[in-house]
């Protein structure tokens, strides 16, 4: 046997770090000497020890009855575990029924990063966004230590196959299973689980945060078998709110609302509500709706989810990606209006128009069916989705609703608290023009700045529009003759929009007489008719008249 020496020093360690201790132990030629002596000695008996046990294990599995093998391995491992001084805690990558990813796990992960980039032999690299350096993980089977108020403990990554398998080669596999174990001596469990635990949940948390890259998700279509629910790019959008052409009153307000809901945790959960807000954006096409969406990600590194509606079957996988949706995150439906059809109205006319159909060509009905099943997605769905009860699984989440026609969407679905807050986001106005000048040409003033700012009171002219001739299209172009083109093209929008104007006044006026003739004709009408009976109740009258005088005379003269 070992001295008493290696003996207490094995004991204090697991089996995976014997070895270690026995490298540790080669710069002692003493200690070595006399390990190598036992060693002699030690490595026969051994082999006959293991061979004896493993005899023993076939003739217990061989030989004795099932429901007895039962008991004597419960207590066998109940005694083991007197003797055995460690202890085990293991934390899955997922957990739960909806296979929702466990952030324990994710923040051992970032933790375990530090760790593993200087002890482990296999690792996994990472490239993140604004690191000087790649970022290195654990790989799967691999061991490192950690030490936490001069307590020892080792951290293991484990992997393990799918226990399902399709027998059909062109269905994928499901996921595996991966997990953290932690192992530490029985004496320090207090210590451990509870303020270590903390530490490396909060280190790890802090960790992910600084090495952050934002992200643009999309959700999966809907499958029978198990994939992820969201897939994802990286997102380098370089919008900030300094760059938005918006009035600086204005963004100071959006600003101030994204950070104090951003740091609200305890407010919200002081009044009771979760914590989530929604943004409504409207306006016509071109005035910065998603442009606004990308500099919120940047101000609050936020990542986004493009959720589209219509790869969804049903209300229940709506739900499924909110509950795999995390926290710091913005959920984005852009032009909402034309994404399903969420009232009861159009959902009426629908009906009408495929009722048309079928009579027409009865076929139509086959192949609509399919494009029906494609998508169920119901307004009470939606709804339930934004405010409902599901809304409350997780936290610090914006939903943000974008479309060009405000007024075709349900009022019940962007009341006050749904909706939060209602942006409206319009034509280029001044403040927004000086600040694309800024951007695109480097100027805070001009004389030719009054010309711009007359003609922008007195047409429409779209944000997007305005870059767009403020743009150089060559070297030769300078900053003047981008603002004449401006110009020039406010101009030109001016006199369509006049011309436009003049069109539709005409086409008014056209539209006026034809009504006013149509009410002229039919008052014609009705008094011609009117006139045709007053005469034929005359000419009735007379008749009458005349009637009666010759049934007089008849009297008169038979008397």
């Amino acid at each position: 046997m070992l001295n008493e020496v290696l003996i207490e020093s094995v004991l204090e360690r697991p089996p995976n770090s014997i070895y270690k201790y026995l490298d540790s132990c080669k710069s002692k030629p003493t200690m070595l000497k006399r390990m190598m002596m036992r060693e002699m000695w030690l490595w026969p008996q051994l082999g006959s020890v293991l061979a004896s046990m493993m005899f023993a294990y076939a003739m217990f599995h061989r030989y004795f009855p099932y429901q007895l093998r039962s008991h004597i391995q419960r207590y066998t491992l109940k005694w083991f575990g007197y003797l055995y001084p460690f202890i085990q805690i293991s934390f899955d990558e997922y957990a739960g029924e909806l296979h929702k990813r466990s952030e324990v796990f994710t923040a051992i992960q970032s933790y375990l990063s530090t760790k593993s980039s200087t002890e482990a032999k296999r690792l996994k690299a990472k490239e993140v966004k604004g690191s000087k350096s790649l970022v290195l993980v654990m790989d799967d089977n691999e061991e490192v230590t950690d030490e936490f108020q001069g307590i020892k403990l080792w951290w293991a990554s484990r992997k393990s196959a799918p226990r399902q398998y399709s027998s059909f080669p062109f269905y994928p596999q499901s996921d595996e299973k991966r997990r953290y174990k932690l192992t530490f001596h029985r004496r320090h469990r207090d210590i451990i689980t509870g303020s270590y635990l903390d530490h490396v949940r909060k280190e790890g948390k802090a960790i992910a945060v600084s090495h952050r890259q934002r992200k643009l998700y999309i959700n999966n279509p809907a499958s029978g078998y198990k994939t992820r629910k969201w897939s994802s790019v990286a997102f380098d959008h370089p919008a900030t709110f300094e760059s938005i052409a918006m009035e600086p009153k204005k963004k100071e307000e959006i600003i101030n609302d994204l950070m104090k809901f951003s740091n609200g945790k305890e407010y919200y959960a002081k009044i009771g509500k979760p914590w989530k807000r929604g943004y409504l954006l409207y306006g016509p096409p071109g005035t910065g709706k998603s442009t606004m969406i990308a500099a919120m990600s940047n101000l609050m590194n936020y990542d986004v989810y493009d959720l589209e509606l219509t790869t969804l079957k049903s209300n229940t996988d709506l739900r499924k990606l909110l509950i795999d949706t995390p926290s710091k995150a913005i959920i984005v439906i852009e032009d909402i209006d034309c994404s399903l059809d969420l009232t009861g109205q159009r959902k009426k006319k629908k009906e009408k128009d495929e009722k048309d159909k079928e009579k027409k060509d009865p076929t139509c009905k086959m192949r609509e069916g399919e494009e029906s099943k494609a998508s169920q997605v119901t307004l009470s769905g939606l709804l339930n989705f934004i405010d409902g009860i599901w809304s409350a699984c997780g936290g610090e989440r914006i939903i943000v609703f974008t479309t060009n026609y405000v007024e075709k969407l349900d009022p019940a679905l962007i009341r006050r608290g749904r909706m939060d807050k209602h942006i409206s986001l319009s034509y280029c106005c001044y403040e927004a023009f000086k600040v694309l000048a800024r951007n695109y040409l480097n100027l805070d003033t001009h004389e030719l700045f009054g010309s711009i700012e007359r003609l922008l009171g007195e047409t429409n002219m779209t944000p997007a529009d305005v870059a767009e001739n403020l743009m150089p299209k060559s070297n030769v172009e300078d900053a003047i003759s981008c603002l004449k083109k401006l110009i020039e093209a406010l101009e030109i929008a001016k006199e369509e929009a006049r011309v436009k104007a003049e069109e539709e006044a005409s086409k008014k006026a056209v539209k006026d007489a034809k009504v006013n003739a149509k009410k002229e004709a039919k008052l014609k009408a009705e008094e011609a008719e009117k006139k045709t009976e007053e005469s034929a109740k005359d000419e009735e009258k007379c008749i009458g008249t005349s009637a009666k005088q010759d049934v007089k005379e008849n009297r008169v003269i038979e008397k």
